[in-house]
C-alpha cells in the first residue's frame, strides 16, 4: 500500500466511530478489492458533477482506481456545463432563506438552480447544444448511433470546447474519462437537459430518435462488459446516493441470472453506499446493503458499507484515501 498524506492520516486518527469510522472501513475495503486485482464501478446520482466533485474524481479515473461508470444524464452534462461556463455560476449561500419571488428573479434571469448553486442557461447549456447537436447531425447523416457518453466524448476530445474552458481540465472528469476513454452507463439520459433538447429536435423532425443509443442497449452492453470483467477478483459498486443511477447497474446481475439464467454470474463483490437517506419506506436510496441480497445483487458474505452522510463531504475523502492524499 502507498504512504498515506495528511488528509488520510487526519480521518484514520479522527475517524473511530459511527459514520466517520464507517467511512474508514469503506475506503480500506476499496483499497482492499482494487489491491487484490478487482475492479470499481463508481455511480453518480444526485447533483455531483454540479458539487464539482470531478475535482477528485477526475484523479480516481487518471489513477484507474475506476474502471466504469454509471451516471444520471445530469451529471454526464454539468460537468461539461461547469467546465466551459465556470465563472457565469451564480453561489447562493443563503438558499434556504429564498422565496418564491426570488426563486423567480433567478430564473427570469436565465439561472437554474441546484442547492446553493445556479447554472447558467445560455453559457453552459446553449454553448454545449451546438456542438452536441453537430454530432447527432453528423453521426445520423452517416448512418451511425452512439450512447450519449460516447456522443460527449466525441465532443470533449475534438478540442472544440477549449476555447471556453474557465476550470482546469484536470479537475473535469469527463475529460478524464474521455481521455482514458473508460465506459459509462448513463441510464434514463432522457431525464436531462441535453436529453431534453435531443427530444425536441425529433420533436421538429430534425433528428430521429433512434440516433442516440437508449437505455436497453445500455443494458445489453453492460452485461456483455460484466461477463468480460468479473472475473478473479470480480467488480465492486461504489453507490453515490441511490436512484437510478445505482439501481440501473447494480441489476445487471439478477438479470443475467435471473432472466438468461445464466448461473455462472459472479455477484458483486464489494459494496458502498454514501447516502443521506435514512432507512425508510421503500425508497430505494434509504435501502440498507441487505435487502438487495433478497434481489440477488450482493452475496452473503460481499464487503458491505454504508455511510449514512452528506456525499459532497464523504465521496472526496474517501477518494483522498485512495489517493494518498
Amino acid at each position: 500500500m502507498m504512504s498515506k498524506g495528511p488528509v488520510s492520516q487526519f480521518i484514520q486518527h479522527h475517524y473511530r466511530h459511527f459514520n466517520g469510522a464507517a467511512l474508514v472501513d469503506a475506503a480500506k475495503g476499496y483499497e482492499t478489492h482494487l489491491a487484490e486485482g478487482g475492479k470499481m464501478m463508481v455511480t453518480l446520482a444526485g447533483a455531483m458533477s454540479t458539487a464539482e466533485l470531478g475535482i477528485s474524481l477526475a484523479e480516481m479515473i487518471r489513477q484507474d482506481k475506476i474502471q466504469i461508470i454509471s451516471c444520471t444524464g445530469a451529471n454526464l452534462e454539468e460537468d461539461v456545463m461547469n467546465l466551459v461556463a465556470h465563472k457565469s455560476y451564480k453561489r447562493v449561500p443563503n438558499y434556504r432563506d429564498l422565496t418564491p419571488q426570488d426563486e423567480w428573479d433567478l430564473l427570469e434571469n436565465h439561472y437554474n438552480r441546484v442547492t446553493d448553486t445556479c447554472i447558467p442557461e445560455e453559457e453552459a447549456f446553449r454553448r454545449l447544444q451546438k456542438h452536441l447537436v453537430k454530432a447527432w447531425e453528423d453521426a445520423e447523416a452517416k448512418g451511425e448511433r452512439y450512447f450519449p457518453h460516447e456522443f460527449l466524448y466525441q465532443v470533449v476530445l475534438s478540442g472544440e470546447l477549449k476555447q471556453y474552458y474557465e476550470i482546469d481540465p484536470k479537475d473535469s472528469w469527463i475529460v478524464a474519462a474521455a481521455e482514458k476513454n473508460i465506459p459509462i452507463v448513463v441510464p434514463g439520459w432522457e431525464d436531462s437537459t441535453t436529453g431534453n433538447i435531443f427530444a425536441s429536435y425529433v420533436i421538429k423532425g430534425q433528428l430521429k430518435a433512434s440516433t442516440v443509443k437508449n437505455g436497453i442497449e445500455y443494458m445489453v452492453w453492460l452485461a456483455d462488459w460484466y461477463r468480460q470483467n468479473s472475473g478473479g477478483k470480480g467488480v465492486g459498486f461504489f453507490q453515490i446516493g441511490g436512484g437510478i443511477a445505482g439501481d440501473f447497474p447494480i441489476c445487471v446481475v439478477p438479470m443475467m441470472y435471473q432472466d438468461l439464467e445464466w448461473h455462472d454470474v459472479p455477484f458483486w463483490s464489494y459494496f458502498c453506499q454514501i447516502s443521506d437517506s435514512t432507512t425508510s419506506y421503500g425508497s430505494y436510496s434509504g435501502a440498507v446493503p441487505n435487502e438487495k441480497i433478497t434481489w440477488g445483487k450482493l452475496d452473503i458474505n460481499t464487503p458491505k458499507f454504508i455511510v449514512e452522510s452528506d456525499a459532497t463531504i464523504v465521496a472526496p475523502l474517501i477518494f483522498a484515501y485512495l489517493l494518498g492524499w
